[in-house]
Order: C-alpha cells, then structure tokens, then sequence
C-alpha cells in the first residue's frame, strides 16, 4: 500500500480542526496527524512529525497565517494549503499567501461553516493532494523578480517596440495550480503596446477582481478583469473572472470578450479549453499561446487545435513549475513550438514579436 500523505490542520477553530480531520481521515490515501490552535503550536508540532503538507487559516491569535508562511517558507519550506474566508480582505491575504509561496487555498464560507466545509470536501482533499506532489520552492526564491518590477527593473521592455503588429495578434495564456505567481512573471516584462493577452486561471468567484488589480498596479499594460461584450484592445490583458466561463470573439474587425455562465468544462469554471479553443477558430495564426504551471490537463487538447491552426506555443518547463500536470500535457499532445523556463517565456516572446513587427515595417 502507498504511503499516506500526512495532513497537519491548522485553525484557531475547534469547529473547523475537527471537520477538516474528519475530511482528510476519510479519504484512503491521506491522514490527519495533527491539529493546531495556532501557529506557535504548529510550529512544534511541523518539528516532531514532519507532515507532507498543512492548511493553514489566515487569522489566528498570537501569530496571523500570513506571517507565519512567510517564515515558514524561508525557513522550512513546504506544501501549504491556505483556508481565506471568501471576503475582498480575505482575496488581497490569500494571493499574498500565494506570493509567499502557498501552493493553493480553500474559500471558507463565512457562515455555515459546517455545511459548508463538508460541501467543498472534495475541493479541500484535491488540493491537498496536488499541494503533496507540488515543487516548494523558499520564499527568498521568490523575491527578485516582484522586487526588480517596483524598482523599476532596466531590463522591462519599454513601449513603442512592436507597433502595428500588437493590433493584429493577441496572446492566450493558461494556468491553474501556481499560476498567480507565474501569470505576473509573464506580465510585467510585457511592454505597454504589448497584443491584447487573455487569461485563464482556474479561480472561484471573488479572487480574480483582487487578483487583476494587484497585477495592473505592478505592469506597464493595463489589466483587468473580463467584461462581457467589450472589445480586445492592445495594451491591455483580460482576466477570465473565477466562476464564469470566458472565450473571444468577433465584431466586424475587432476581438470581443464573451463571459457567460455556460457548464464547467474539465470541470473547470473558467476552463483553459474554452479561451484556447476560441483561439483557434477566431484568431488563428495570429494568436500566441502560453501554458503555464497546473494541475490536470485542461487546455491541452486546445492548444493543439491553436497549433494546428497556426498559432505559436510557449510551455513552461518541468524544473520551473509548481506543478507540471497542464505543461506536461500540452507536450504530450504536440501542442509545444517552445519549451521553457518561466523566466525565459516573456523574454522570449517578446523577442519574437519585436522581429516580426521588424519584418513588417520592413515590408512598409
């Protein structure tokens, strides 16, 4: 029998330490081994039992969720699931947490917590098991490149390099599990007349208006989050809001954002599938693709069809993901022009648009 993944909750809730121990001791391959009150307590009981990952609350006593990962991840990195109470404060702390290296969180219902958490019992076990096999990496790895974007980082591309192509092409990106982090790795090395970008990341509902506004207060292009109806624009990259499913379209001329309520797709509300299809049947070899770190497959398949129509597809390595499952797929399917280094990918791209936008003005 494999080896159990071994869980240790901590709460300041007794309520919620005992539900979620019940809910990881019913699955067959993971235990609780051990709760927590606080993160001092924690803190001794990560020393004696060594546990493959903890989900840890955001507002306790003594020590809050937030200070306590950040030393945790520079000191003992791990697998850390964040349980954020589904609030505008509650989505700013969890992609802080995300910054500082967590590898997913939980939206825990404000009131009815026990429904509630027995609800999403099969979310908070997933999670928990993708955070397992996750690659931590320490917080201080993490830093540089958050840090050289609000210092004013030389090598960030300035605006006016890729003129009249960044109205022809539009760029599709997909994530999902350590996908915050490396969405703004890719962003704020984009220059301001950068193509339109359209994001998916798998998020529920109330995170991605946090979400898209941390990243527009950090990056030269305006971001922000998708609009049913609007138009596409150059300089600017759309969020698929969390909980709605999101594609592009065509009017006349322009690209338009269509955001609706239709299924999950791969059980995922926003799906990567949804957006890279749209790209294949109304972009074409005008569009770019990018598959970054997640678990799963979702867009795979997609983003073949987005090869064979023509596109160009970055995927992001093995060695620099958090969790390899999308990438890994998106290879398996052929879908891959070029694979890279999270680092490498707007670098790259960026590069490849600057000589066509040469070639073009060549052309002139």
């Amino acid at each position: 029998m494999s080896k159990k993944i071994r869980v240790v909750v901590v709460d300041d809730s007794a309520l919620v330490r005992s539900l979620l121990c019940e809910i990881i001791n019913r699955q067959h391959d993971m235990e609780c081994i051990g709760t927590a009150n606080d993160p001092l307590v924690a803190r001794e009981m990560i020393r004696e039992l060594n546990p493959d990952v903890i989900t840890l609350d955001v507002e306790m006593p003594r020590m809050d969720g937030i200070d306590f990962l950040g030393r945790l991840m520079r000191l003992r990195p791990m697998p850390v699931v964040m349980i954020s109470t589904l609030t505008e404060q509650g989505a700013e702390v969890t992609l802080r947490a995300l910054e500082l290296g967590a590898v997913d969180f939980v939206a825990k219902p404000r009131v009815g917590v026990a429904t509630g958490l027995s609800d999403l019992a099969g979310q908070i076990v997933d999670k928990i098991r993708v955070a397992a096999v996750a690659q931590v990496r320490r917080a201080s790895a993490r830093d540089p490149a958050a840090s050289a974007v609000t210092s004013g980082n030389p090598t960030t591309p300035a605006a006016g390099l890729l003129g009249r192509l960044s109205t022809e092409k539009v760029i599709f990106i997909g994530a999902s599990t350590g996908g915050t982090e490396a969405i703004k790795e890719i962003l704020v090395h984009m220059p301001a007349d950068s193509p339109a970008i359209v994001i998916t990341q798998h998020m529920p509902a109330g995170f991605t208006t946090s979400f898209a506004a941390r990243l527009n207060s950090l990056c030269q292009i305006t971001v922000k989050e998708a609009v049913n109806g609007e138009r596409i624009l150059p300089g600017h990259a759309y969020i698929a809001p969390g909980g709605k499913q999101f594609h592009i379209s065509r009017s006349g001329a322009n690209y338009v954002a269509v955001v609706d309520d239709s299924p999950p797709v791969n059980r995922h509300k926003p799906s990567v599938e949804v957006l890279f299809k749209s790209a294949a049947a109304m972009v074409g070899r005008n569009a770019y693709g990018v598959m970054l770190t997640g678990m799963g497959a979702d867009g795979a398949t997609a983003m073949r069809e987005m090869k064979d129509a023509g596109s160009y597809n970055y995927v992001q390595d093995e060695a620099s993901c958090i969790v390899f499952g999308m990438p890994r797929e998106a290879i398996a399917h052929g879908a891959a022009d070029e694979v890279l280094p999270l680092n490498q990918i707007a670098p790259a791209l960026v590069a490849r648009l600057r000589s066509q936008s040469d070639k073009v003005m060549h052309r002139i």
